[in-house]
């Protein structure tokens, strides 16, 4: 099959078409043709050699972690799946990713896709959602009437953060740049504060949750934004100073890193197929080797609106 990796750790240009044998599946796995794919900035963090200590892979290393496509073949020990149906899932976190034509995925991250979803509209959920849905409910406990920030709304994961949030009748408010505004609030925000303005950034405070997907700076001014006894959860490491100021603050913090979760994504491409929660993609390009550079520079901008999808088709 043909994949697209990396044989050293580097830019975008350190990607290259190569040739594996298509994956046996083992007794609990499934392989999945890919149908489409998509990025995520852990893609090229890892492709640019950040993540080498938590993960010691050998090369080639394949990236991608979201898959939509159709089972090919299933282990000996499926009961669940069979040949032919149409699935979505953020697979283990393998060196064998999903820039690829085929993949394995455990058969306990599989979701199924509903008919009315497209596979570029499913690959774009899984990595993306799951963060968002964790962050909010599992370590923010979100629930009706609090007021949620979520940073840099209009990315991939803060757009369906958003959604989240506004189905479980939080009061939303989002940072993002004074263009993206009308979208924003078509998600759900009931505030859109541009990050350009400081008197737009003073408007943030009495917050019972901020959703930190930025880091650094933005992350330790976040502490200032919050009611005593808030939660500050980031999903992009911990800021230095950011334990201590939690202490100072009586802040619950937690950095959080993403859980694969079949059944979690299921509840989400349920809200999806009532058309209660919809995929934002900002682009989608066929697989190619020239496409794939392009998109991870695109990505590495910080500046995408959702998500960039990588079709098969």
């Amino acid at each position: 099959m043909k994949a697209i990796g990396f044989n050293h750790y580097g830019s975008a240009q350190e990607l290259q078409m190569i040739d594996l044998p298509v994956p046996q599946p083992g007794d609990h796995q499934v392989v999945v043709k890919l149908k489409a794919t998509s990025i995520n900035p852990i893609d090229w963090k890892t492709r640019q050699g950040y993540l080498q200590k938590m993960f010691a892979w050998e090369f080639p290393i394949v990236v991608g972690w979201d898959a939509a496509g159709i089972i090919t073949e299933v282990g000996q020990h499926v009961t669940a799946w069979q040949v032919g149906d149409e699935v979505l899932a953020r697979p283990a976190t393998t060196p064998r990713g999903t820039y690829a034509e085929y993949t394995l995925v455990d058969q306990d991250l599989l979701a199924r896709k509903p008919q009315n979803i497209s596979f570029d509209q499913a690959a774009a959920l899984p990595l993306a959602g799951l963060t968002a849905w964790q962050a909010l409910f599992e370590a923010g406990k979100l629930t009706a009437g609090q007021k949620v920030l979520i940073q840099a709304g209009a990315g991939g994961v803060g757009s369906y953060a958003i959604q989240f949030a506004k189905v479980c009748g939080a009061e939303v408010w989002t940072t993002a740049s004074q263009r993206h505004a009308d979208l924003l609030k078509s998600l759900g925000a009931d505030q859109v504060i541009d990050y350009h303005q400081p008197a737009e950034l003073a408007r943030l405070k009495d917050f019972d949750l901020v959703f930190d997907t930025l880091g650094g700076h933005n992350q330790l001014m976040a502490f200032d934004w919050l009611t005593s006894g808030g939660k500050l959860i980031s999903i992009a490491g911990e800021a230095e100073q950011s334990a201590k100021r939690a202490v100072q603050k009586q802040i619950e913090f937690k950095s959080i890193w993403l859980r694969p979760d079949g059944q979690q994504l299921q509840k989400i491409v349920q809200l999806m197929s009532t058309g209660v929660v919809k995929s934002q993609i900002g682009k989608v390009l066929p697989f190619s080797l020239s496409n794939l550079i392009a998109a991870h520079e695109l990505s590495e901008t910080k500046h995408t609106t959702g998500k960039i999808v990588i079709s098969f088709n």
